[in-house]
């Protein structure tokens, strides 16, 4: 069939087929596949999505809802791939990576999903630090350092099992998702201007482009889609089953994104119906928290801060997952979580701290900025997945159809151009054009120029 083969397992080789799809019916063996798409799910919702939805919702009313629903589709369709790439080919995308390109090209991939990483933890690390201090009154400072404890956490649960840590990450986003409903509920939004906000009325510019390139980058984040053709290995599958075990594979993922749309959807009309029908953009985590209090009551401010601390912490999880699956595959760097953890957090500690202590008061600027960066990395991780996703020479029967193929071009096509826009506004045609130019010709030098040795891993 010409699979690729599985060259070495994630870090997580604790992980990888350890969880049995033994089942009597096709009914049960569904319900085992349920979880790897909800600990992606997590990534859709972390501070950094928190940042961008309060921000948009605050200024721009309900007008930019649109673009979290584009999102959120771009990102089932992505996601969809990653299923198909892990247990088709048996391989997550970093590994696939390895094997197939070259190791200037590679190399460029790893160095760009690890900035991406450290920008997703340090929206972790904020958001952690701001729901400590809102709900116990702990200095921000201080909590930023605290979170780098939450590595114990993780370490802890892997001991139970990777259903068990699903489980728990359920719970988080369940938790997360009942704290929003009721303080939307409370909010009264317009439900018909929510409704006509579904639909694209006005191309964004100035700030409303650069809060909908972070929606984009803090929704489809670069480092899922690594995380889920990895994790989404740990199912144990028989070779006459994975048709069926990609199917529910993709149904968990739709379902687990489609609770991150209507999470994500939740804050942005919950800042559009308290702050922005107030007349008050919404400039930090507790400038929100505060107008809560005297609009919805005390209730509501805590439910805020507890699912901005569940969301945190979910978030930490993966983004731990994440970080593992990516060194591993590029580099084969194959170290203990807890060392891993404490690298990625250790560099996201200094812009955490740097931004809670220098924009005392503006913190969702910082956050909105760091989505902007992951937006910015997330062709470099769509066109590789898409590519490899259809190589059918590779995936053989589990190939992606012209179809998903197309759109997913689409979809980094889209992304990539408002980039290039939002760059191009920021710093100038010229340097964007050049700057492009040398990231074609160290492509084009370092996939088809130089010939390192045949790097694909034979059956």
């Amino acid at each position: 069939m010409g699979n690729i083969a599985i060259a070495m397992k994630v870090g997580a080789d604790e992980i990888i087929h350890t969880v049995s799809t033994d089942a009597p019916s096709r009914g049960a063996r569904f319900l085992r596949f349920l979880g790897p798409g909800f600990l992606v799910s997590v990534g859709y919702m972390d501070p950094g999505n928190w940042a961008t939805d309060l921000e948009g919702g605050s200024r721009f009313g309900y007008t930019l809802l649109w673009v979290i629903l584009a999102s959120n589709l771009m990102a089932i369709l992505l996601q969809t791939l990653c299923v198909r790439l892990g247990l088709g080919g048996g391989m997550d995308l970093a590994q696939a990576c390895k094997a197939i390109f070259n190791r200037p090209l590679s190399v460029l991939l790893w160095l760009l999903a690890e900035i991406a990483m450290i920008a997703t933890d340090v929206a972790e690390v904020i958001g952690s630090a701001v729901a400590l201090n809102l709900l116990f009154g702990l200095n921000k400072v201080a909590g930023v350092v605290l979170t780098g404890l939450d590595v114990i956490l993780l370490l802890g649960l892997m001991k139970f099992g990777f259903r068990k840590l699903e489980a728990l990450v359920i719970v988080l986003v369940g938790t997360i998702g009942v704290c929003l409903f009721i303080n939307v509920f409370k909010a009264a939004p317009a439900w018909g201007s929510v409704a006509s906000s579904l639909i694209p009325r006005e191309k964004p510019s100035g700030d409303a482009l650069r809060i909908a390139i972070g929606i984009i980058g803090a929704t489809v984040m670069p480092h899922n889609l690594y995380l889920h053709s990895s994790i989404v290995q740990s199912r144990q599958v028989p070779e006459d089953r994975k048709h069926e075990a990609i199917k529910a594979a993709t149904w968990d993922t739709v379902i687990s994104l489609g609770a991150a749309f209507f999470v994500n959807a939740a804050i942005l009309i919950l800042a559009a119906a308290v702050f922005h029908k107030g007349g008050t953009p919404v400039a930090s985590l507790e400038r929100a928290h505060e107008l809560l209090t005297p609009t919805l009551g005390p209730v509501a401010a805590v439910l805020f801060g507890v699912a901005l601390l569940a969301s945190g912490q979910s978030s930490t999880i993966t983004g731990t997952l994440a970080g593992q699956v990516v060194m591993e595959g590029f580099m084969n760097w194959k170290i203990k979580p807890q060392f891993r953890r404490m690298i990625t957090r250790g560099l996201a500690l200094v812009p955490a701290i740097l931004i809670v202590t220098l924009t005392e008061g503006r913190d969702i600027d910082g956050l909105v900025l760091s989505q902007v960066i992951l937006s910015l990395q997330l062709p470099f991780a769509v066109f590789p997945l898409v590519l490899i996703a259809a190589n059918k020479a590779k995936l053989g029967e589990y190939a992606a159809p012209k179809w998903m193929t197309v759109l997913g071009v689409l979809i980094g096509t889209v992304i990539t151009l408002l980039n290039i826009n939002f760059m191009a506004d920021k710093f100038g045609w010229p340097l964007i054009v050049g700057g492009a130019a040398a990231v074609a010709g160290f492509v084009y030098w370092s996939q088809f120029v130089y010939r390192a040795k045949d790097r694909v891993v034979a059956d």
